[in-house]
């Protein structure tokens, strides 16, 4: 081993030896940078507490306009009934909730269910829910317990099901796998491995039929349709950009670039206007350039002697924050919000955009987010 390398090696070492002693606030220099016109606004939004779980990650309001539901890490998807009657248990994905009473326990989500993204069927009222161990599955107005549509496709189960959309004339549901190798509580290790199993699948309510439309994606995320329905958005984390898949017109099957942008995305929420909300769970700092651009330095990391937590807050560069990103219908950043110093919001997941405010959930907190436009 050269000596050039050897120095670089060490300076390595010692720069992941400072993050793994550090505490949070002592990320410093490492901490993502800022991105050029944003507003450092979000410190201002009002919290709603869960009252209990964590992990809020998708919010979907019925087609009469009540809600939002959410998702939580103990398999339940609640309902919001307004600040006098809060948060009221609607649905399961899981029959066997026995052991499903701890707020945040990774390694009861095989058994407990983990709904990931949500999105209501706006002529039935059905909710479609993306589990994540649990695949596509689909409840009634009223809640309960929520019926497996699609689990496996060529007879290997789902690991990883993470978003969805409806193509509401097509009577198609388009949802992601986010890997076939990695499961949710495993998320850093897909990422740090630069996995690239993910897929876009689409299922016919019609048939039942499951075709896989894209695939070969970093950690596949989040799915959005234009207004038009002409085309679909898919996050690729990983690699930090969204995908448009075009579905209509002359350019039908092909995909390209919509959208590079200066962190991980989580889900895309189209909103009144057509535009889209992007969800930032984090910006892209030095570790994490570092990770994504060089397997010795990947390779370092994953043998960190630390927790998963402390080594996501270390590739994250330790400060947890709130990204939410606009982009128009054809890709062009049009405004972005923050909340730098994690006043209020950090590690969001989705923004969804009702009424003059920004409903924000977190994959992570005990809390979702309201903010005033």
């Amino acid at each position: 081993m050269n000596t050039m390398l050897v120095a670089s090696l060490a300076v390595a070492l010692a720069i992941v030896a400072a993050f793994a002693s550090a505490s949070t606030s002592g990320f410093g220099v490492f901490a993502p940078p800022r991105i050029d016109g944003s507003l450092d606004v979000l410190g201002s939004a009002r919290v709603v507490q869960l009252g209990g779980p964590v992990g809020p990650e998708s919010l979907a309001f019925n087609p009469a306009g009540e809600g939002p539901y959410t998702g939580v890490a103990d398999g339940r998807i609640l309902r919001w009934r307004g600040d006098s009657l809060g948060w009221t248990d609607f649905a399961y994905t899981s029959h066997n909730r026995q052991e499903c009473s701890r707020p945040f326990a990774p390694e009861m989500e095989h058994v407990c269910g983990r709904p990931l993204g949500l999105r209501f069927d706006n002529k039935t009222g059905d909710l479609y829910i993306a589990d994540a161990y649990f695949g596509l599955l689909v409840v009634g107005p009223t809640g309960g317990l929520a019926r497996p549509l699609v689990t496996e496709i060529d007879g290997q189960p789902l690991r990883f099901t993470n978003d969805l959309d409806i193509h509401d004339q097509a009577g198609a549901i388009y949802f992601t796998d986010t890997s076939t190798r990695f499961q949710r509580r495993q998320f850093l290790l897909s990422v740090l491995n630069l996995d690239k199993t993910g897929r876009l699948i689409k299922f016919e309510k019609s048939t039942g039929k499951v075709t896989v439309l894209l695939q070969g994606l970093a950690f596949a995320n989040g799915v959005a349709l234009s207004k038009d329905q002409s085309y679909l958005l898919v996050a690729e984390t990983t690699t930090c950009r969204i995908l448009r898949l075009w579905l209509d017109g002359p350019k039908a099957g092909s995909h390209d670039v919509f959208a590079e942008l200066p962190g991980f995305p989580d889900n895309v929420r189209r909103n009144p206007e057509g535009e889209f909300w992007v969800a930032l769970h984090a910006k892209k700092g030095r570790v994490a350039r570092l990770a994504l651009s060089h397997s010795w330095f990947r390779n370092l990391l994953l043998k960190l002697p630390v927790s998963p937590q402390r080594l996501h807050s270390i590739f994250i560069g330790g400060e947890p924050h709130a990204t939410a990103m606009k982009l128009s219908e054809t890709g062009e950043v049009l405004e972005v919000l923050e909340d730098t110093e994690a006043k209020r919001l950090s590690f969001i997941s989705e923004v969804e955009e009702k009424d003059g405010k920004l409903w924000m959930g977190s994959v992570l907190m005990p809390f979702l987010g309201i903010y005033d436009l």
